[in-house]
């Protein structure tokens, strides 16, 4: 093998670490080439994994240092390229950082370290009636600190905001290796809102060492219902009308015929059959108030014209509803060989509008399309769905996924709602924002990284841009050892 003179720097940094935490050799560094989006790949020279923050600190440190560039990652549930690894550079993987150093139930806060997975919060506060409320859809696997990273937000989040809603106070090490503190454990801070400004920049600023989550009490009572329409224009401007009710509900999320299948063919769920889309409604709260807001709720639904409903009888009924719609994105897997996964945000009152030109995006192009979104918020998730074993297919779809992007922008919406920027988007962050704010985009992340060395590639244009990975089958797949189901 040869040995480059970036290798022997590598090898440097593998005096910081034990042996079994210093990954180097070909086939383990293969596991961290990609995260969610598949279709971006670029091994890494090294993974380091640390066990403690200081460890966390010697690795940024030894990186800027010696101008190598870092990329942090959790689960590498990013579905829009975040932390995906640049070829000359270490992944500072954090799985090992996912322990939560203190729940305290009086002041409502936890304390956790940037490994540990979304849904373990929840069931730690569980027993003192506590929870977290963001909800990603991958929340059984994604990591507080990619939710930070991305301000990632999920079905919840129409009533309780964002990550960075719940996110009270940090310690990050900069990219620079400087050790600082951000907020604390009160919802009054003094001074600026770092913490805000932290949240959702994408690993462009450091990493998170702790991070200080605020916990909500469970709701007492919830209310599920499941709305059956034959269109989904129907569907979308039911959104409309329940949220001009004046109702806040906790969520509301819209399926379409696609994900129904794949839903149903994945876990069973039981959705009613026939309905061109499903809407899920759910109102969360103190009782008196969901006796009155539930007849509210249904005198709206009635005059929306639905072809069918099913309200959740108790807690196992409406674990049913859900479990159908969180697990859309993997099952969309048995009905595609490959999907990408759209991120974008229309205004609430336009959805009908958008979801009837995303329907003729994918008559006009010959690509499939699978739509789950948290519709209270204008979130979009649409599936596009294609063969990356066919020569074309990838860019047919990359082409379909940039015309989506495109359509939110001109219908006043965002190109992300919860997956940030990342590799997939970041051709279109200039034509969402005018020079001057870009710009100041890139003083701030300036500030934090002098060097560009933290996650350098993502949101802004860079030349560190890896290529397409999908090419034809795998080995495996090639000699009848794997197939895809």
């Amino acid at each position: 093998m040869t040995i480059t003179r970036a290798d022997d720097r590598v090898m440097d940094l593998g005096k910081l670490f034990p042996a079994d935490r210093f990954v180097c050799d070909a086939a383990s560094r293969s596991a961290f080439e990609s995260d969610g989006l598949a279709a971006f790949r670029a091994k890494p020279l090294a993974v380091v994994i640390p066990e403690t923050a200081d460890e966390i600190v010697a690795a940024v440190r030894w990186c800027f240092e010696n101008d190598v560039p870092f990329v942090a990652r959790g689960s590498g549930t990013s579905l829009s390229g975040g932390s995906l690894p640049v070829a000359d550079g270490i992944v500072i993987a954090l799985n090992r950082m996912n322990r939560i150093l203190d729940l305290n139930p009086d002041a409502r806060t936890a304390v956790v370290e940037p490994g540990v997975i979304n849904l373990k919060v929840s069931q730690a506060a569980d027993p003192y009636g506590l929870y977290f409320a963001p909800d990603p859809s991958s929340q059984t696997v994604c990591t507080i600190g990619g939710n930070v990273a991305f301000n990632a937000g999920g079905a919840h989040c129409l009533k309780y905001g964002m990550t960075s809603n719940h996110v009270l106070g940090m310690k990050v090490v900069t990219a620079a290796g400087e050790v600082v503190t951000m907020g604390g454990a009160s919802t009054e801070s003094i001074g600026p809102d770092y913490t805000g400004l932290f949240c959702g920049s994408e690993g462009l600023f450091g990493i998170a060492l702790e991070i200080t989550l605020r916990l909500l009490p469970k709701p007492e009572m919830f209310h599920t219902v499941l709305i059956g329409y034959d269109s989904l224009r129907a569907a979308g401007d039911a959104v409309s009308a329940v949220i001009e009710s004046g109702l806040l509900p906790g969520a509301i999320e819209i399926m379409d015929a696609v994900s129904i299948e794949a839903a149903e063919a994945a876990v069973k769920c039981n959705y009613p059959t026939g309905a061109a889309a499903v809407l899920i409604v759910e109102l969360e709260g103190p009782k008196e108030r969901i006796a009155f807001e539930r007849e509210l709720l249904q005198r709206v639904i009635t005059a929306t014209s639905p072809v069918v409903q099913m309200i959740a009888k108790d807690h196992e009924q409406r674990m049913g509803i859900w479990k159908g719609r969180k697990s859309v994105f993997s099952a969309v897997g048995r009905l595609s060989p490959d999907f990408l996964v759209q991120d974008g945000v229309v205004p609430r009152n336009r959805l009908g509008e958008a979801l009837v030109a995303i329907e003729k995006l994918s008559v006009d192009s010959g690509i499939r399309i699978a739509n789950v979104f948290h519709a209270g918020d204008g979130n979009l998730h649409p599936l596009i769905m294609f063969d990356g074993n066919i020569d074309g297919m990838l860019h047919r779809a990359e082409a379909v996924a940039a015309d989506l992007s495109q359509l939110c922008i001109s219908m006043g919406g965002s190109i992300t709602g919860e997956h940030g920027v990342g590799m997939e988007k970041r051709d279109f962050l200039a034509k969402m924002y005018d020079a001057n704010t870009v710009e100041m985009f890139d003083r701030l992340r300036r500030a934090f990284d002098p060097k560009l060395i933290s996650n350098p590639g993502k949101m802004f244009p860079g030349p560190e841009a890896p290529s397409l990975g999908m090419a034809g089958l795998h080995p495996l797949e090639k000699a009848g050892v794997i197939q895809r189901e």
